[in-house]
C-alpha cells in the first residue's frame, strides 16, 4: 500500500469536476478508499516501527546474561565446557544476526565509508570463530591479504563472518582456506558443497535448499543479508560449489568512485 501512495501522480483533491451525479459518487467512492488505503498504511508503519523498537531492545539485553555466561565458562574446565562455549558463541551469532535483519532496511544511513586494510578485517574474523575452528578441528590456510579497500568496516565484517560461519558450519573435515587473487577475496572449503540447483536462489530470502534439509535449524537468512549489504556496499558476491567437493566464497570489492556517498 505503501507503494501505491507514493506512486500516485496526482492528488485526490486535484480531481476534475464532477459532470453529473454518477460521476460525482464515483468520486466521493475513489476518495474514500484513498483515505482508507492512507489510514491503514499509517497504522502499519506504527506497528511496524514498535516491533523495531521491541526487537531492538530485546537484542541488546539478550547480550548482557550471554556475556555473563561467557565469562562464568572462563573459569570452568569440565568436559562439557567446550561445546557449552561453542554453542553460546552460536547463540551470540544469532543474536547479531536478528540486530543486522532489524537494521537492512535503513542500512545507507548506518555505513560509515573509509579506508581500511582489508586483512585487519579479515583477521578479526577469523579470530571470532578460532573456537569452531578448534571444536570441529577444521584447519585453516589463510594466504596474504594485502590490499586496502574504502568499504564499511563493520558491515564487511559482518559479510565475511557469514561466509566463514557457512564454511565451518558444512565443513565436517579438511580445511578451509582464506585468500587474495587478483584483489578479489576468496573463501573456499572441502565442504559437501551444494547442489547446481540451488546456487542459483541462494541469495533468496528464507531458502536453505537441499543443506538446509539436512541441517534444519538453518534459517537461510544469512546469505540474503550478506548479499544485501554487499548490494550496499557495491561490493560483488558470487557462490561456486560442487558437491562433495567443497565451496568458494568470491568477493569482489568496487572501485572507489563507484562507492555510495
Amino acid at each position: 500500500m505503501r507503494t501505491i501512495l507514493e506512486h500516485l501522480t496526482w492528488d485526490i483533491h486535484d480531481m476534475p469536476h464532477a459532470d453529473n451525479a454518477l460521476e460525482s459518487n464515483y468520486q466521493e467512492i475513489v476518495e474514500g478508499l484513498y483515505k482508507v488505503v492512507k489510514y491503514n498504511v499509517g497504522l502499519l508503519e506504527k506497528s511496524h516501527a514498535d516491533q523495531m523498537e521491541y526487537y531492538t531492545l530485546w537484542v541488546h539485553q539478550i547480550k548482557t546474561p550471554i556475556s555473563a555466561m561467557a565469562l562464568s565458562l572462563q573459569n570452568q574446565h569440565g568436559a562439557d565446557v567446550p561445546l557449552i562455549k561453542q554453542e553460546l558463541f552460536k547463540i551470540e551469532q544469532y543474536v547479531e544476526m536478528a540486530l543486522q535483519y532489524v537494521k537492512i532496511n535503513k542500512l545507507s544511513s548506518d555505513l560509515v565509508i573509509q579506508e581500511y586494510d582489508l586483512a585487519g578485517i579479515v583477521n578479526h574474523s577469523v579470530k571470532k570463530y578460532a573456537p569452531l575452528f578448534i571444536y570441529k578441528k577444521i584447519s585453516l590456510e589463510l594466504g596474504e591479504i594485502d590490499i586496502k579497500i574504502q568499504t564499511d568496516s563493520k558491515w564487511l565484517s559482518f559479510v565475511i563472518e557469514q561466509l566463514i560461519s557457512n564454511s565451518i558450519k558444512y565443513t565436517n573435515r579438511g580445511s578451509i582456506k582464506i585468500y587474495l587473487k587478483k584483489e578479489v577475496l576468496i573463501i573456499e572449503d572441502t565442504g559437501m558443497g551444494i547442489r547446481a540447483e540451488d546456487i542459483k536462489r541462494i541469495f533468496e530470502k528464507g531458502y536453505t535448499g537441499y543443506n538446509g534439509r539436512i541441517d534444519t535449524k538453518a534459517s537461510g537468512i544469512g546469505l540474503y543479508l550478506a548479499k544485501k549489504v554487499c548490494d550496499n556496499l557495491s561490493i560483488g558476491i558470487e557462490i561456486q560449489s560442487k558437491v562433495s567437493v567443497g565451496t568458494k566464497a568470491i568477493v569482489s570489492f568496487p572501485r572507489a568512485d563507484m562507492l555510495i556517498d
